[in-house]
């Protein structure tokens, strides 16, 4: 086994530290999730944080770790007598991204428990982390029935696992940290909102702090031992202040000038419901049992703000996230008390450690909160209605335009029945839905079809010398729940960025038209992709991600200019998909094709597109053509190439809510019919 980096030998990151410590020091906290570009010490941070916390007492045998002093009287191995105690240290216990509802909450013997009334449970993953540290790495990956398992169980401090009517709980009360590149994908907002804190870490820039960095790392990795040694004694200090801050904690007051100061914050913030008060008074109270004091300052209150609210402020997903400090510094002033439990901070500092692990740092300064978009670039120089580029500047690339208002769309369904992974868009085979039949299992049983079974054994019986009332039920007998529910698809947009396209209203409306798409696939748990063409080549700006982000930034900063090399994008959009089908053969495409139509790269350049687009419509991919021709003489170019590929055109004007209803009932048909 490895041996982990110390907690104290981390590099800056103070805010990720003071986070962990907090929470290690009041759990209640509730967790929480680091965001961050890979590279960053995240998952080193977490792990090392294990090594710090007290060990913990449990009753010798029980597999779920209750406590001697406090044993569960619902435990599954109890009900426990005085029974001989042990201590272990506490656990760190890791989630894969890949792993099954079954490895995390556990598997009840279904076979076991028709036929012989036991409860036969196998514990998972939640039972390993009970009064311990869950660790989730890329948890924005995570399926989504995973995440719910998981937050459900922080909140509530128990698991249940049912099945058909048998049911086992048992207490689950962990530390949760995850840990996620937003890059790929962001969190759903009501399961950000599940975490307590949510800190923001990024590189240093310092050439100083990379140099540390570096040589700490290299000198772990040449004699971990050694390492670990040199840092015993700051760890050891580390964990001492830790029980401490424990034991101080149930004195730490929290004054009704502090309670002021906190609603407030939250008020003006316009944060969503009760718990973000809920943390930043239990974030507060942990801040000041950490400082050795027994009462909360303002300036509990205004770390507990920025390390408890940033996350919680997001509208949509393209929202930074991010405090405005000076506007949180008017609001505690605003309401600070005078009775000292939350007003005057400009005293001394009495945190006993100031440059310790964790020491007071603060987030990383945000840009103003005036709502832009990320990547937002101002219209100078914007060509003229009929393409052409303004003076001064080169006719290959103009300017970005600002994208349009975005809309909310109806939705685009890929049809038929596929077995992508679990989202919200199309009709899938899944392990989450509506029941829709049996079969036999493959594997292990997850999901039991109680009336399929009885069926399958009852004509046994007798062979089977049945004497009782109970069934005699053999594992041949057992059938998996078929269900239906949605799935998520790969969108990949194909954006003519062409001169023929360069009009300011025109592309304005196309960004925004594509914006409002890129907003309806986060929501729907799509993955989407990015190509454009202009000049005498295609690229592709945005490879498959998740991350809707980085597709709206790309679609921003999109530039325009020269010749349509119209054959040049969908061959370069065909072999996106080819590669993305060998990743994963699963996930169903949506293709969405911006363009007026023309076609100007390259030599035949017409007959050239038509036989590319061909290549989707035989392999039966679903494809919609956003029509931009403009103008009182229109070619209609755009209807011609839907046909080549198999699927339906819209226009440009036509692109609003109600027509993409009517646009969905156009793709499925034609599917239909070309089926």
């Amino acid at each position: 086994m490895s041996t982990p980096f110390p907690f104290t030998a981390v590099v800056g990151q103070d805010d990720l530290r003071l986070a962990l410590l907090l929470n290690a020091v009041s759990p209640a906290v509730g967790g929480v999730l680091v965001r961050g570009e890979k590279g960053t010490a995240k998952s080193t941070a977490v792990r090392a944080l294990s090594a710090l916390l007290p060990a913990v007492d449990v009753v010798t045998g029980c597999r779920f770790s209750c406590d001697p002093a406090a044993p569960d009287p619902a435990c599954p191995d109890g009900p426990h007598e005085v029974e001989a105690s042990s201590t272990r240290p506490a656990r760190m216990v890791e989630l894969p991204v890949g792993a099954s509802e079954d490895r995390l909450v556990g598997a009840l013997d279904i076979e076991r428990a028709l036929s012989e009334g036991v409860k036969a449970f196998e514990p998972g993953l939640l039972a390993d982390a009970h009064r311990g540290i869950l660790y989730v790495d890329e948890v924005n990956l995570l399926h989504d029935h995973l995440v719910d398992l998981l937050l459900d169980a922080a909140a509530m401090g128990a698991s249940y696992v049912e099945r058909e009517g048998v049911s086992v709980r048992h207490a689950a009360r962990f530390l949760l940290v995850g840990t996620m590149n937003p890059e790929e994908g962001e969190l759903r907002p009501q399961l950000l909102d599940r975490f307590g804190l949510t800190v923001e870490v990024a590189a240093s820039r310092e050439p100083d702090q990379r140099v540390e960095v570096v040589r700490r790392r290299l000198a772990h990795d040449d004699d971990p031992a050694a390492f670990v040694a040199r840092w015993a004694d700051e760890e050891a200090e580390v964990r001492a202040r830790i029980v401490a801050a424990r034991a101080l904690l149930p004195s730490v007051r929290l004054g009704d000038g502090a309670l002021r100061q906190i609603a407030a914050t939250c008020a003006t913030f316009e944060v969503d419901g009760m718990r973000a008060d809920i943390v930043m008074a239990r974030t507060a109270t942990a801040l000041a049992a950490w400082a050795g004091r027994t009462d909360v300052l303002a300036e509990d209150v205004r770390q507990a703000a920025l390390l408890a609210l940033p996350h919680r402020r997001r509208r949509n997903p393209f929202d930074a996230p991010g405090l405005d400090e000076d506007k949180l510094d008017e609001t505690l002033e605003e309401f600070s008390g005078s009775d000292g439990d939350g007003g005057d901070s400009d005293g001394p500092d009495d945190d006993p450690d100031p440059d310790g692990p964790g020491g007071g740092g603060q987030p990383p300064q945000e840009g103003p909160d005036d709502g832009s978009p990320a990547g937002d670039v101002p219209a100078q120089g914007e060509p003229s209605e009929d393409g052409q580029a303004p003076a001064g500047q080169s006719a290959a690339e103009q300017s970005p335009v600002r994208a349009a208002e975005p809309f909310r769309t109806k939705v685009l369904r890929v049809p038929g029945l596929g077995e992508g992974a679990a989202g919200r868009r199309s009709r899938a085979r899944t392990e989450h839905g509506r029941t829709t039949g049996s079969r036999r299992p493959r594997g292990t049983l997850t999901k039991l079809h109680l009336a399929a079974t009885v069926q399958a054994a009852a004509p046994h019986q007798l062979a089977r010398g049945r004497s009782g009332r109970g069934l005699v039920v053999r594992r041949d007998d057992l059938r998996q729940a078929t269900r239906e529910g949605r799935e998520g698809n790969l969108v990949l947009f194909v954006v003519d960025a062409s001169g023929s396209m360069a009009a300011r209203q025109r592309m304005s409306a196309v960004k925004g038209a594509v914006l409002s798409l890129l907003l309806d696939a986060y929501q729907r748990r799509d993955k989407v992709g990015l190509v454009t063409f202009r000049g005498s080549a295609a690229e592709v700006a945005l490879p498959p991600t998740s991350s809707v982000d980085a597709a709206a930034v790309r679609l921003e900063s999109l530039p325009t200019g020269g010749r349509t090399p119209l054959s040049a994008g969908l061959l370069r959009a065909h072999e996106v998909l080819r590669v993305e089908r060998l990743r994963n053969s699963a996930r169903r495409p949506l293709v969405v094709v911006v363009t007026d139509g023309r076609a100007t790269g390259g030599p035949e350049p017409v007959a050239t597109a038509g036989r590319a687009a061909r290549l989707f419509a035989a392999e039966g991919v679903a494809s919609v053509v956003v029509d931009c021709e403009s103008g009182p003489v229109r070619l209609g170019l755009a209807g011609q190439l839907a046909g080549e590929l198999g699927g339906t055109a819209v226009t440009l004007d036509a692109l609003r809510a109600d027509s993409l209803a009517g646009l969905v009932r156009d793709v499925q048909g034609t599917s239909r019919r070309a089926a």
